[in-house]
């Protein structure tokens, strides 16, 4: 009796925190389809409004989000398949390889995860201006191409491989890109996986950088043009502003339901470690 009451609690609560984490963005999803009108009245009605599609096509035509969306599209994309693979080599490189200072080089890499992007953007401004990349996907895929969280994920994940395959692979003549192809790819998909989640919505919540270095509306992201949405009317239509954020939540929604079960596999792995 004591178990099962304890099950029914802790069943309540995770109820509970599903409907504290869904309700924002259902209430979301139903003021995006109401006018003003709608969404200011008193009693608040939470049904499907009148401006379903009126909303959804303004913000998609009008402002350009789908454009918008494009362009955090290519960025986030570039940067997750380029962090995923450097994270990778220098994860070999640090387990595999000897050096001098390995151990002060991989302090080093995780000291730099206490240092956010916000204290360095001054610095990365003036050099990215200095070479010429300001107002270009360069810019907003090249400074973030280095990670200390994929570095470590991979780092423990490969101190988990025996070293017994790794002396059978050497005894095959396998070389240290064929042994990284062959062996050490297969067994870190599910790391692969929780860095593609991890770092795709990161980019695609990027906002801060890309309002600074990139001035050309044409190759703005989507969190800037979510702002624009705000900014760009004299009486803000929160109706459209909502299908905004709807519109522009669901590719890392998408990403995130494709991949979910090799994410919480991956941490599951590195918890376990």
């Amino acid at each position: 009796m004591r178990k099962r009451t304890a099950n029914l609690i802790v069943h309540l609560l995770l109820i509970l925190s599903v409907v504290a984490v869904a309700a924002p963005v259902v209430v979301a999803f139903i003021f995006s389809t109401q006018t003003p009108g709608e969404i200011f009245r008193y009693p608040p009605k939470f049904t499907i409004g009148s401006a379903f599609i009126e909303n959804y096509s303004v913000v998609w035509n009008q402002y350009k989000l789908g454009l918008f969306m494009k362009n955090s599209a290519i960025i986030s994309i570039a940067v997750t398949v380029g962090k995923t693979i450097v994270s990778f080599m220098a994860a070999l490189a640090l387990v595999y390889f000897r050096f001098p200072l390995k151990g002060a080089v991989f302090t080093f890499i995780l000291l730099t995860l206490m240092m956010p992007t916000e204290i360095m953007i001054v610095a990365l401004f003036e050099l990215v201006n200095q070479i010429g990349w300001s107002n270009s996907y360069a810019a907003l895929i090249v400074p973030f191409l280095a990670s200390a969280t994929g570095t470590f994920l991979f780092r423990q994940q490969f101190l988990q491989i025996p070293t017994s395959l790794v002396e059978a692979a050497k005894i095959d003549g396998a070389g240290p890109i064929r042994f990284a192809w062959s062996i050490l790819l297969p067994m870190s998909m599910n790391v692969i996986a929780a860095m593609a989640v991890i770092q795709f919505v990161y980019m695609w919540n990027q906002y801060l950088w890309p309002l600074i270095i990139i001035r050309d509306g044409s190759k703005q992201v989507v969190q800037v043009g979510l702002r624009m949405l705000t900014s760009g009317q004299d009486a803000t239509n929160w109706g459209i502003v909502m299908a905004g954020a709807i519109v522009a939540l669901l590719p890392a929604l998408f990403v995130f339901l494709l991949l979910q079960e090799q994410f919480s596999r991956g941490f599951a792995l590195s918890q376990e470690k």
